[in-house]
């Protein structure tokens, strides 16, 4: 069973947090795209679990300005094993710092004795990141200064972007992509 629970926020809209009882599996922006993920249909309302008490306590510490690592957290996003390699990438990323889709391409051909891997694939795993924010995909820009590629739309990343006081100079929104 998969249990789930909402952290209302204002300006991003409520946030629905998904987990198996003792760690987080979820986390989505309503209306995001691939909202649920591989869950969907199989959460069941229950806001007393300690590990939401975990998230809750986690989200309003980022939300103010203030946030703890990534690892405080009991994390068990579900996905393919290169999935998992993207998304521990992701939570190396730095509270207000950017990387971009071909530095984690390149970053996972080292671990790989250099099996080369597109920034593509990157991409395309960032999107199906299922735990939003806490595993921070927005923090992902294209090698042009491109903001695209974020589930939550352009409007959030940019939103999560500046509360994080990254310098948006430089970066630019681009006139079509899979998520305007």
């Amino acid at each position: 069973m998969l249990y789930s629970t909402v952290y209302p926020h204002a300006e991003l809209g409520d946030l629905i947090i998904a987990s198996d009882g003792e760690a987080i599996v979820g986390l989505w922006i309503e209306g995001q795209k691939y909202f649920a993920g591989k869950v969907a249909g199989n959460l069941e309302r229950q806001d007393d679990l300690p590990v939401f008490a975990q998230a809750h306590a986690w989200l309003d510490r980022y939300f103010a300005g203030d946030p703890l690592p990534v690892t405080t957290l009991p994390l068990k996003p579900g996905g393919t094993p290169f999935q998992q390699r993207v998304w521990k990438l992701l939570a190396s990323i730095p509270y207000g710092e950017l990387r971009t889709y071909a530095d984690l391409a390149a970053q996972i051909a080292r671990e790989c004795d250099g099996k080369k891997t597109s920034a593509r694939a990157v991409g395309t795993a960032n999107g199906r990141n299922p735990i939003s924010i806490i595993l921070p995909c927005h923090r992902v820009v294209g090698s042009d200064g491109s903001l695209t590629g974020y589930a939550g739309g352009i409007t959030r990343k940019v939103w999560l972007l500046e509360h994080e006081g990254v310098d948006l100079t430089g970066l630019y929104v681009p006139k079509r992509g899979t998520a305007l």
